[in-house]
């Protein structure tokens, strides 16, 4: 399975501001780069408070979005808090829980293993694989980004960054990793950086 996950954020790897205020950081450009991302991946992948917080579509919308294949919408929620009146309790999501599954609107629920309380990340990439997905793009929030972080399973980074900064008190991109050191970081090799409207995408590959 590939993984990659996207952050749009500010120059300081915030996703919102300290009051939960995200729309939009990232300018018009580099949206639309995004859901040509979308378009590329067999899935696409929130933790519910993303959904909680934005009530997301996660489609593709792109000129012409009518001949692209939508990629499945994915929820991680351990409690199954997703609304039923949410955009995404529909068909061509799945969420994936550690609770007993129950009906969501009109969405697949799917129970995988959970050692802390949240679905794991392996085991949520192998219930996408079942569905025949062989890639998945991460889009938020910062405890998914974190989970997959340090599982080890995040292959690429695609970093949006827009030149406006939202101090410490913002929302970071990636929750606490626990590391002890250094040397237990996640390592990525940047492979390209270009400017996109005002805002600047950068590539990075996982180094294993």
């Amino acid at each position: 399975m590939r993984v990659t996950l996207k952050l749009a954020t500010s120059l300081d790897g915030r996703i919102a501001t300290g009051s939960g205020e995200s729309k939009w950081i990232t300018g018009e450009a580099a949206r639309v780069e995004g859901h040509r991302l979308r378009a590329g991946h067999d899935a696409v992948m929130v933790g519910v408070e993303t959904v909680l917080a934005d009530d997301p579509e996660l489609t593709v919308r792109l000129p012409r979005s009518d001949e692209i294949r939508q990629p499945l919408r994915v929820v991680l929620d351990s409690r199954l808090r997703t609304p039923a009146t949410a955009r995404l309790a529909n068909p061509g999501t799945m969420i994936l829980t550690a609770a007993e599954p129950r009906p969501v609107g009109t969405a697949e629920v799917e129970r995988v293993e959970a050692p802390d309380g949240r679905p794991a990340p392996a085991p949520a990439l192998e219930a996408l694989a079942r569905r025949g997905c062989a890639s998945v793009l991460i889009e938020g929030g910062g405890q998914v980004a974190a989970s997959f972080l340090g599982a080890g399973l995040v292959d690429r980074l695609e970093w949006f960054r827009a030149p406006i900064l939202l101090g410490g008190d913002g929302r970071p991109c990636v929750a606490a990793l626990a590391l002890a050191k250094l040397a237990d970081a996640p390592k990525f090799r940047r492979v390209s950086a270009e400017p996109v409207g005002d805002d600047l995408w950068e590539r990075y590959d996982a180094i294993r």
